[in-house]
């Protein structure tokens, strides 16, 4: 069956359906990953976005639950130029395609994905839809013009009611605004007793807890649309640790003046280099975020920039000056991908055990 995605810009491309038979429209993005579909697919980050593969094969060693990142998922499509006929993998539970078509999610296969990384990297992100017919592609068109994509995400996939990650050690806050589970996983392998609360969670709500830190999760969209978490931000982190992950890290800058912008086709994969600025160490860095900290913006702050992206400069990482809080804009829970910054987590958990010793002192 033959499936089309249509862009904003008129650009047509033919190719076969797989997954869902759902007519769709997202935020068309690219991926540079050479492995880990799975963990991107179910990706929260990647909510109301199409999400394309530049590895040419994808599929191979199929799906399983103990690699989701979400129950959940909420990306509005995938492309690929080709999907493994027959999947092999001792911990395989599904196929590719029939966990696409079991989420609601439609495929595309069979393009030119290289053609299409090349348009969005020169003319960056951009609507688009999947059809299943041409004959609907002026209705399609029209519709796909007209729809606004990138407002209120993080309200679709955050938690609405707060849920226990339990430990025995330290207690934290986590703010879910697209929480992947592998962060849940890192904390638990750092016994701490998590307390998941919903986006929209208040300090006060948050300190009615005593957690020993709170950890700002990863999440869709612009920063700007969570006014709310901005100004939790700003009083947690006088009273507690605090640590931002992706969309955390651009919450917490705000948070202390800083600004935000929207990147022309984002980082999305599981290669990118960061550097640590204290070290000079050169790590490889799992990140999805179409969004990043203005650089220009952090010079009258309290934040000092800890990380910074190799190949274009970008923001990676923060501290404050005064608290200790800090926050980074890549992935150090690395689900899938490198496991070199793994040790931002026991960075935190020492912020916490040096706030408890200062109070028992």
């Amino acid at each position: 069956m033959k499936r089309y995605l249509i862009l904003e810009d008129g650009s047509v491309y033919e190719g076969e359906a797989f997954g869902a038979q759902e007519v769709t429209t997202g935020e068309v993005v690219f991926t540079t990953g050479m492995t880990g579909y799975q963990e991107a697919i179910t990706d929260q980050s990647y909510a109301n976005q199409i999400l394309t593969f530049t590895n040419p094969l994808i599929g191979n060693y199929g799906v399983n639950l103990d690699d989701c990142e979400s129950l959940q998922p909420h990306c509005k499509g995938v492309i690929c130029r080709e999907v493994a006929r027959v999947s092999s993998n001792w911990r395989q539970q599904e196929t590719l395609p029939k966990f696409l078509e079991q989420m609601g999610i439609p495929g595309l296969k069979g393009i030119d994905t290289r053609a299409l990384t090349k348009k969005l990297r020169v003319h960056g992100t951009m609507k688009g839809s999947l059809i299943n017919s041409m004959g609907d592609y002026e209705h399609a068109f029209d519709q796909l013009k007209a729809t606004v994509i990138n407002k209120d995400i993080v309200s679709q996939v955050s938690t609405s009611k707060p849920y226990p990650n339990p430990g025995s050690k330290r207690n934290v806050v986590l703010v879910d605004f697209g929480v992947k589970h592998s962060i849940l996983r890192e904390l638990a392998e750092r016994n701490c007793n998590t307390i998941v609360l919903p986006s929209s969670a208040t300090a006060e709500e948050i300190l009615q807890l005593h957690p020993d830190g709170v950890l700002l999760s990863n999440g869709p969209g612009d920063p700007k649309d969570v006014p709310h978490a901005i100004e939790m931000c700003r009083q947690i982190q006088e009273k507690l640790p605090l640590f931002g992950i992706c969309l955390g890290h651009q919450i917490f800058c705000l948070a202390n003046g800083a600004d935000t912008y929207h990147m022309k086709f984002g980082h999305r994969g599981f290669n990118h280099p960061v550097r640590e600025i204290a070290t000079g160490r050169i790590a490889f860095t799992s990140q999805n975020h179409g969004y990043a900290v203005e650089p220009d913006s952090l010079k009258d702050t309290d934040l000092i920039v800890t990380h910074q992206e190799i190949n274009d400069g970008t923001i990676e990482g923060v501290r404050h000056k005064y608290y200790p809080a800090f926050s980074v804009q890549f992935h150090p829970d690395a689900a899938p991908g490198p496991h070199d910054a793994v040790d931002l987590f026991d960075d935190f958990m020492d912020a916490m055990d040096k706030r408890k010793e200062e109070q028992n002192a």
